[in-house]
Formats: structure tokens, C-alpha cells, sequence
């Protein structure tokens, strides 16, 4: 039966109505529409279905299915496709499945899309087995899968730390004949770097290019980031010329990832001259890229241009953080200058800052080791006035700073306190 002018109108107002979100309307127009004798045809519930899917509302798509299944319309592959992909997406899969399982019963067979809702769906939920072995079904049954189907169970393996067997599902999937793409390759290279494989990764990396596929900026960042986890700046800064020689242009990210690792290595005016290059390019760094710098300069006890940095932070218009603020507490902690320290503390709590447990160790182990256990004291006792629980370190700390001032009475009272917490294992 063709579509009548009246039904065409109406499917793309209810089509509207579920994707603006007022499902209820939605659902009582179509009520309506069919009481007025219109037939609507499997596309135009399939709109319907889809327009309540887009907007999560499963349970009213799935009522829907099941008010038309057999009696209005022969349900076809597009309506059940469509519920199973938005069961899969809310980690429905169990429901997905059953679903699936009705639509075979019925003589529907499942298409391209059904399998590639039911892997992702497997994925999300970390069944990367079961993932596998659908594909496999899907192989056999020569529906061929494409390249974001290949590409979804490659990046669940890999988030699961199977990436030895997400390769053999490259194998297999340039065995089909399934050209893998840069995102592919992508999600391989990262899947490696996480599991400080960052050898095979450069394989990987090559392989690119034997297949064709061109790595982008996003292939040379997850490199380039890899390589500075992995504390092999050197080869992450050539990889960095390697760009500008492929006229490639780095973004934010491939500084920040450059800088992070050149301030671990101590290579501390490189890391400054990227930073400024990253600014006169007009690129937005991070707090995180000024923490990573400030961290540096701590560590190397150059406190004057760890604070002269803070007040440059704060001049570019950069909100520091309470990780930046802690960071430099602890270097002026161990530098010595616990007047300096006390005083960045307590400038934080003015501008309403919520220091967490780490700031408060950090002050409070500087507080030990220049002998102020009162001050200490006081300062775990307002640590938890301000809703923040000391950790197992707060109190080791506080308890060996009482143990080594012959304060044995009070260390064995914090003692106590520490095991009724269950912060005491063993």
C-alpha cells in the first residue's frame, strides 16, 4: 500500500514531536491519527520507533512493538535493528538479545546493522568474547561486516587489555578484504601505548603506511604521548620534527604531552620554550600543562619561578587548581619555606578552594617535619570540620611525628582512632 498524503504529514509530526521530547503527545497523536482510519506503513513506524529510540524512551518504543507486531504491520529487520541498537547503547544487551531471538523465531533475519548493535552493545558491557564470536557468526552467515564493526570490537579488546587479540582481528579483518581505516589503526596504537608496548606500537605505526592509510595528528599524539609515559622523550621530540617535516600541524594535545614529559625528564628549559611556541600559536594550554611545569620547577627547587608561574597562571586569565595549588604547597613544604606554604594554603581556603586529602597531607607533613604537631593537630581536626576524611597517611604521618617526639600517650590514642576507622590492614 503507497503512502497517503494525510499519513506522510502526520508520521513527520510525530517524528517531531518524539525528537523535541514530548514523547506523551507523541504517542497520543498517534492514537489519534489512527482512530481517524489512517494507516501508517512499516516506514512510518519505523520513524516512529527510531524518534522514540533517539531520545531513550526504549520502553515506549518497545510498547509500540509490540501493539503493531502481526496485527497492523509486518514487522520487518529496520524496527527490530532499531530497539536492539538503543538496547545495546543503554548496556541493555540481555534484553537486546531476547529481542533478537524474537526477531529469528519470526523468519526476520538479523542485517549488517543488528550485528554491529549487538557487538558494540557486547563491548560496552566488556563481553569481548561473546563480541568475537558474534562476528565470527556474522562471517558465516557472509554478512559482511564493515569497517566500524571491525573497529568496535578492536577498541573493546584493546580497553580490556586484550590487544594481542584485537591485532588478530585486523588479521582477519584484511583477510575479509575490509580495508582497516587511520581510526583503526588509531585505537590499535593506543591500545599498545597503554600497556607500555610502545615498540609494537611504532610496528603498528608502520604498517600504516604499508597499507596506505596515513597516520594523522591524532596517530602521532598517541605516539608522542606514549613514548613520554614510557619516559622516551627523545624519541617522542623526533617524532615531534617528524610532523613539521610532514607539514602536519600539532595541536594542544601533542604539547601538552611534550611538555609533561620533558618536565618529568628535567629537561626544564625545552619544556618552557614549547610552552611559549604553544602560546605564540595562539593554542589554549591547560592547567594541567602549567601543573606538569610548576611540578618541574619544584622539584628542582626553583620556588621563586614555581610562584612567579603561579602569578603568570593567574594573569593569562587560568584558574589554577587545587592539583596546582597542592603541588606548589609541597614544594615550598620541602624547600623549607613553610611560612610560604602555610600562607598559598590559606590563600586557598580564602578563595573558597575545597582542598582534598593530598593538599591536607601535604601541609600536614610539613607541619611534622618542622615540629609543629599542635598546628598538625589542629589542622586534621579541621580537615574533617570541612567534610574531608583523613586518609591512612594522615594519620601515620601524625602518629610517627608523636612516636619519635617521646608523645607515645597521644600516638597510641591516634592509633586507636586509626583502627576503629578500618584505616589498620594486617
Amino acid at each position: 500500500m503507497g503512502f497517503e498524503p494525510g499519513a506522510i504529514v502526520f508520521t513527520m509530526l510525530i517524528k517531531g514531536l518524539c525528537l523535541s521530547g514530548d514523547i506523551k503527545k507523541a504517542l497520543q497523536f498517534h492514537d489519534t491519527v489512527v482512530a481517524y482510519g489512517y494507516q501508517l506503513n512499516e516506514f512510518s513506524y519505523a520513524i516512529l520507533i527510531n524518534g522514540l529510540c533517539k531520545v531513550r524512551q526504549t520502553k515506549a518504543a518497545m510498547q509500540v512493538l509490540r501493539k503493531i507486531g502481526g496485527k497492523v504491520i509486518q514487522l520487518d529487520v529496520v524496527i527490530y535493528s532499531t530497539i536492539i541498537d538503543r538496547l545495546c547503547k543503554d548496556k541493555l544487551v540481555t534484553d537486546a538479545y531476547n529481542l533478537y531471538f524474537e526477531m529469528v523465531a519470526n523468519g526476520i533475519s538479523p542485517d549488517v546493522v543488528t550485528y554491529i548493535s549487538l557487538i558494540y552493545g557486547l563491548c560496552l558491557v566488556g563481553q569481548w568474547k561473546e563480541a568475537t564470536d558474534l562476528l565470527s557468526e556474522m562471517v558465516l552467515k557472509n554478512i559482511k561486516p564493515d569497517v566500524f564493526t571491525f573497529s568496535t570490537l578492536i577498541d573493546a579488546l584493546c580497553k580490556e587489555g586484550k590487544v594481542k587479540e584485537a591485532t588478530n582481528v585486523l588479521a582477519l579483518m584484511i583477510k575479509d578484504g575490509v580495508k582497516p581505516n587511520v581510526v583503526t589503526y588509531n585505537i590499535l596504537l593506543d591500545g599498545y601505548c597503554l600497556i607500555n608496548e610502545v615498540n609494537k606500537a611504532e610496528c603498528i605505526l608502520d604498517n600504516m603506511a604499508q597499507g596506505g592509510v596515513t597516520p594523522d595528528v591524532q596517530s602521532y599524539n598517541i605516539m608522542i604521548n606514549g613514548y613520554c609515559k614510557n619516559k622516551m622523550v627523545g624519541e617522542a621530540m623526533n617524532l615531534f620534527k617528524e610532523m613539521h617535516h610532514r607539514n602536519m600541524v600539532a595541536n594542544a594535545v601533542t604539547y601538552n604531552s611534550l611538555i609533561d614529559g620533558l618536565c618529568k625528564s628535567g629537561r626544564i628549559s625545552y619544556a618552557r620554550e614549547l610552552l611559549d611556541e604553544m602560546n605564540d600559536r595562539g593554542l589554549p594550554a591547560s592547567v594541567i600543562t602549567y601543573s606538569s611545569l610548576m611540578d618541574a620547577l619544584c622539584k628542582i627547587q626553583q620556588l621563586d619561578k614555581a610562584i612567579e608561574l603561579d602569578v603568570k597562571i593567574r594573569d593569562q586569565g587560568i584558574q589554577p587548581d587545587v592539583c596546582t595549588y597542592t603541588i606548589l604547597i609541597d614544594g615550598l613544604c620541602k624547600g623549607g619555606r613553610l611560612k610560604d606554604a602555610k600562607e598559598v594554603f590559606q590563600d586557598i581556603l580564602i578563595k573558597g578552594y575545597q582542598p582534598n586529602v593530598y593538599t591536607y597531607n601535604v601541609m600536614i607533613n610539613g607541619l611534622c617535619k618542622a615540629g609543629l604537631l599542635d598546628e598538625a593537630l589542629t589542622l586534621q581536626s579541621k580537615m574533617e570540620d570541612n567534610g574531608c576524611t583523613p586518609s591512612a597517611i594522615t594519620f601515620n604521618t601524625i602518629i610517627s611525628t608523636l612516636f619519635e617526639n617521646n608523645e607515645n600517650e597521644k600516638a597510641k590514642e591516634l592509633l586507636g582512632e586509626m583502627l576503629a576507622r578500618g584505616l589498620l590492614r594486617g
